[in-house]
């Protein structure tokens, strides 16, 4: 039997929760400099780690861009 791991090796999100990748990049660069390195609203406008993971989850375009930039800070 394989482990979650195991069964997709190549995919370095795959087991990572989207309200982690959020935390961590939040925790790196803070809510004002997340929000000029990819600028939507829910990171510049009254930023919440709720708000923008509703909005993150319902628009897979800047949920791609978040993936990117964790991909690129970790």
């Amino acid at each position: 039997m394989t482990t979650p791991k195991e069964a997709q090796p190549n995919n370095p999100l795959h087991g990572v929760k989207l309200a982690d990748i959020l935390a961590v990049l939040v925790k790196k660069y803070g809510w004002e400099e997340l929000g000029d390195r990819i600028n939507i609203r829910c990171f510049t406008h009254d930023p919440s780690i709720k708000s923008s993971l509703t909005f993150l989850r319902k628009t897979p375009w800047a949920r791609e861009k978040v993936e990117q930039l964790y991909l690129r800070s970790i």
